[in-house]
């Protein structure tokens, strides 16, 4: 039987909130790739909001989202350790079929493409490159038995980052959000303190807390037009010998780095390239297949990959009723 040699996928051409489908070549693997037929995609409000939708110029179709889960379909020459008919998660954008390398050639070169655990489903698999992000970071903070955590933002990002810190079972876990709605799912979800800035000034309460001395680490997972007052904030709330983790983005604007609140703190960049050794992938998988990760409750939203602009949409414009929304690219996909 012939196949179809076009493609649906989303693209973003010139104009703010300009969300399409687009049609396209079919794209066939070459050697040491394999191609990814789509089940699932999850769209990342900080990077797909604040670097793609709300920007005037075109964007790369290439930069349209890095979490799908699918089936390999085809394989190109040379791979061996893949089979069509696998299940796996590709750093890919949201399209009906992705080509992408399915070997690293060295230690230090990222997978793009990584198996799947049988006890993964595809609403599961989408949430993978944030998870094993969130897992890395906080192995990067060290935290201790004694320690308290404050995570700034209780987005996909901050709620990964909280459940994998509840996960590892040290430190206090405070949550931080100005929307209702976040704040309820992470007292759900495990948070140890949940405080809404939109009732009361987190920094105080930080201090109320920790009984003046301040928190031990600061996460900053805010970003966006929030994010100057919010990592200000953070400074505010941490303490002496403390470390504030940036890892929010698209501010579009300076952070208010202040060098009479850094002084005697520790400041570390969330993005430098570090490449994600195969444990903490592991981890990541196992934490989203026993479902400590919970995705079911991060999950608000399924949209046919068709209605992907209405997705956009209602991320952008009701962020207090939308969180994790997924595309389906495949109704037998469950």
């Amino acid at each position: 039987m012939e196949r179809n040699i076009a493609m649906k996928r989303v693209a973003k051409p010139e104009g703010k909130f300009n969300i399409v489908i687009e049609e396209v070549a079919m794209p066939e693997p070459g050697p040491g790739e394999v191609r990814v037929k789509a089940v699932r995609s999850l769209i990342s409000r900080g990077s797909e909001m604040g670097g793609r939708y709300t920007r005037e110029h075109a964007v790369n179709p290439e930069s349209m989202g890095y979490s799908l889960a699918g089936i390999v379909d085809a394989i190109g020459e040379g791979i061996d350790h893949y089979a069509v008919g696998d299940k796996v998660v590709a750093s890919a954008p949201h399209a009906q079929y992705a080509v992408r390398p399915a070997r690293v050639s060295s230690l230090q070169e990222q997978a793009q493409v990584v198996p799947m655990l049988p006890s993964v489903t595809f609403d599961q698999a989408p949430y993978y490159p944030l998870t094993s992000g969130a897992v890395s970071w906080v192995d990067i903070e060290d935290i201790q038995p004694y320690d308290t955590v404050v995570i700034l933002g209780q987005g996909l990002v901050g709620s990964l980052l909280m459940q994998v810190a509840k996960a590892n079972g040290r430190g206090r876990i405070i949550a931080v959000d100005t929307l209702d709605s976040r704040c309820t799912l992470s007292e759900e979800l495990g948070a140890d303190v949940v405080i809404n800035a939109s009732d009361e000034d987190p920094v105080h309460a930080v201090h109320k807390i920790t009984n003046g001395v301040g928190a031990h680490i600061v996460v900053y997972a805010v970003g966006g037009p929030a994010g100057p007052k919010a990592f200000d904030q953070g400074l505010d709330m941490l303490a002496i010998g403390g470390l504030l983790h940036l890892i929010g983005l698209y501010e579009d604007q300076p952070l208010p780095l202040t060098s009479g609140k850094i002084q005697r703190r520790r400041l570390l960049g969330g993005y430098y390239g570090q490449v994600i050794p195969s444990g903490v992938s592991l981890r990541a998988m196992q934490l989203l297949g026993s479902g400590i990760i919970r995705t079911d409750k991060m999950t608000t939203h399924h949209f046919p990959y068709m209605e992907a602009p209405a997705a956009f949409d209602l991320l952008y414009n009701r962020m207090d009723e939308a969180l994790g929304v997924l595309l389906n690219w495949e109704v037998s996909g469950a």
